[in-house]
């Protein structure tokens, strides 16, 4: 290949929040077999009209061979078959990298009825995503020693249709216990997360300032985050009263029994532990990711200032934040409780004013399905239903349809998706689309419209989700991870070749 005719391509990428550069990467089994991919080939190009680089979208060829991004090519046109090397022209459709969710709850092993290896990263896969990152909850046992994460990663092999990393769990049972923690660090987690409130399961009790400062040292050694469930439960004159059938069906109610100064108290308290924390400076502090931000106010303020001070710390939201408003939700439809609460539409519209600014890093799905008799759909009780969005599979779509209206580009969702939250996890050989990284591809047309409904496909374990009946744009043509097409037009690869993510 001509080097003249080479794509140049900006690597050193100036980032919202540099805080989440971290020096660890995936230690990943490369090896191919037969099924991985429903292209025969290894080494091919793929060419558009609109590729996603980190210089901006442009006409390119990106060329493939053994799983890796080998070359990147400047065309008007798409490169003729050349021998030994297969081309596939996507015309005007979006080649960019695949998505990255930090934040999924695969439930498996203990709980394949929520949901599951399987059918998670078949969702994931035909969402456009290349990369989960499982949570240490709701599976059994919880992800919080080293044999729990063994038996994870174990039941993980063979089940996977995208890369899969770990999250290990901070609880008050591990917290003081630095052999433990250590060891739960060096079998692969890719960092911690903690709640400061309750869970919801049993095994997975909530943290406080004491567990996660002693925590946050440790992580520190090896450069990887802290992830935060902020809410603390504050005084409440709900707690007091005996709440009727007829007011905990109303989403009022239960909007009411999470309100923002739950966020607001846990965020004031991990900017006060991150400061406890620093050695030798802000850098060689512990990281913090506050989780699926719902409160745009005074928690977000909080934040920023916190950041601009120079604080490590990072924070995402979710779609399901910046679509949908409290004032839209129906007595009763609790497939829209989640935890912390969707809010009014003022406060939706904040998130996305501090997304477009910079000041929200990345997004997640905070997927978190049930099974369906624990949402209580029938009975509509907000205040007895599991509190979990199904929502994996759409967040592509959702995020460009939604974020159309409040001017999202593509590059930006790209960052918000792909390579920030690559870069969290410490994937520096995903999220972008340059010479030497995975090829994590997901192609897609952003003018097709779908419809989330009976002649759309979905492949979580339950189609129980608030965006039923949803229109959108944005429709996947194929996934590829690390060069295997897992997924094609509804179509998944014979064979679950995904590989769990292990740091080192």
């Amino acid at each position: 290949m001509n080097s003249s005719l080479l794509l140049g391509v900006a690597i050193g990428i100036t980032i919202g929040c540099a805080s989440i550069l971290l020096p660890y990467f995936s230690d990943r089994n490369q090896g191919l077999n037969e099924g991985c991919s429903l292209l025969p080939h290894r080494h091919f190009w793929l060419y558009s009209k609109r590729v996603l680089t980190p210089g901006g979208i442009t006409p390119a060829a990106v060329e493939i061979n053994e799983g890796h991004i080998v070359s990147i090519v400047h065309q008007n046109k798409a490169p003729k078959q050349t021998k030994g090397a297969y081309v596939i022209d996507y015309g005007n459709a979006v080649i960019m990298p695949g998505l990255v969710d930090v934040h999924v709850h695969l439930n498996e092993p203990g709980r394949v009825e929520w949901e599951g290896f399987v059918t998670g990263t078949k969702a994931a896969a035909a969402g456009g995503f290349t990369t989960l990152i499982d949570m240490p909850l709701n599976s059994v046992p919880t992800t919080t020693s080293k044999g729990a994460f063994d038996m994870k990663v174990d039941a993980a092999k063979g089940r996977l249709f995208v890369d899969v990393g770990f999250w290990g769990g901070l609880v008050p049972e591990n917290a003081f216990n630095n052999t433990a923690i250590d060891e739960l660090l060096q079998a692969g987690a890719l960092g911690l997360k903690s709640f400061m409130c309750p869970s919801g399961i049993n095994d997975f009790g909530q943290t406080n300032a004491s567990h996660i400062k002693e925590a946050l040292r440790i992580l520190a050694k090896y450069q990887r985050p802290l992830l935060v469930h902020a809410e603390i439960p504050q005084p409440s004159e709900d707690e007091k009263t005996e709440i009727d059938i007829r007011e905990r069906r109303m989403y009022s109610t239960y909007l009411r029994t999470r309100p923002p100064s739950w966020e607001e108290e846990a965020v004031k308290i991990l900017i006060g532990v991150s400061k406890d924390t620093h050695f030798d400076g802000p850098k060689d502090g512990a990281h913090i990711h506050i989780v699926h931000l719902s409160d745009s106010s005074v928690s977000l303020d909080l934040i920023k200032e916190a950041k601009e001070s120079g604080a490590r710390i990072s924070v995402e939201t979710c779609p399901h934040y910046l679509v949908f408003s409290a004032e839209e939700i129906s007595d009763g439809d609790t497939k829209f409780k989640c935890a912390p609460p969707i809010r009014d539409v003022l406060n939706r519209e904040r998130l996305w004013k501090a997304l477009k600014d910079g000041h929200i890093d990345m997004l997640s799905s905070d997927h978190s399905p049930s099974s369906p008799e624990l949402k209580l759909l029938e009975v509509g009780d907000f205040l007895r239903a599991w509190g979990g969005i199904s929502s994996l599979q759409f967040g592509l779509p959702v995020t460009w349809s939604y974020g159309q209206q409040h001017g999202l580009q593509l590059d930006q969702l790209s960052e918000l998706w792909s390579h920030r939250p690559a870069k969290l996890a410490g994937q520096h050989k995903k999220g972008t689309i340059v010479t030497g990284n995975d090829a994590d591809i997901v192609v897609w047309d952003p003018e097709i419209d779908i419809q989330i409904g009976e002649n759309y496909t979905i492949y979580h374990k339950h189609p129980i989700t608030p965006y039923a009946g949803k229109h959108l744009f944005g429709s996947v043509i194929a996934t590829f991870v690390r060069g295997n097409m897992v997924y094609e037009n509804g179509s998944h690869a014979s064979t679950a070749c995904g590989v769990p993510i292990l740091a080192v």
